[in-house]
């Protein structure tokens, strides 16, 4: 499946904030991209713009392209509750983002591939599909024969407890549990997904 593979700078510049997490080239270029990026002009954007932008921004975030993103927000309008939140709850529990906010990978696009390559294990059993939704009380971890490879050593060794309060983490058998969903207040993402909701109702 076709995936960004362009540079991430760019696109965090493009929205004015480090979406792809902290990075030193977005600090000392915090201005849009492109040749006139420093002194041109902007134009009012139209509330659609915003509403587009705020869309493109989640979209980025959690490295997902347009028709699968389509396909998440209608699911999400299928559950009860809120549908802005139903989404973001739906996003986070993608098994790439819950290997990425366990820590065993850096990124979400490094977690994406640790699960394509067949690293990460579901359950118990090996699970190769990134968009994969995993389930509260389900069990994420290392295969066992790709835990001593150094790139995750790297990730997993000498880190704090886990920072987020619906996932748990053995440091012994590298296995994290998904607790339960998040908490809307928990994501730590600046996501107005009011703005995504009002998009798709047009």
């Amino acid at each position: 499946m076709a995936r960004y593979t362009g540079p991430t700078t760019k696109i965090a510049r493009k929205f004015g904030e480090p979406i792809y997490g902290p990075d030193k080239n977005y600090d000392r270029k915090t201005y849009p991209p492109g040749q006139h990026g420093l002194a041109k002009k902007r134009k009012k954007v139209s509330e659609y713009g915003v509403q587009l932008q705020e869309k493109q921004k989640v979209k980025y975030t959690y490295g997902i392209l347009e028709r699968q993103f389509s396909n998440i927000f209608q699911k999400a309008s299928r559950m009860k509750g809120r549908k802005g939140e139903n989404l973001l709850f739906l996003l986070e529990s993608r098994l790439d983002n819950v290997v990425y906010r366990l820590g065993i990978a850096p990124t979400r696009a490094a977690a994406r591939q640790l699960v394509t390559h067949r690293h990460i294990v579901l359950n118990g059993k090996v699970c190769n599909i990134p968009s994969c939704i995993v389930k509260p009380g389900d069990l994420v971890g290392v295969r066992e024969r790709s835990q001593a490879l150094e790139v995750i050593q790297n990730n997993v060794s000498g880190r704090g407890t886990i920072k987020y309060p619906w996932l748990e983490w053995d440091s012994a058998t590298l296995t994290g549990k998904f607790v339960s969903l998040p908490e809307r207040t928990e994501i730590p993402e600046n996501i107005n997904e009011q703005l995504i909701v009002e998009l798709y109702s047009k």
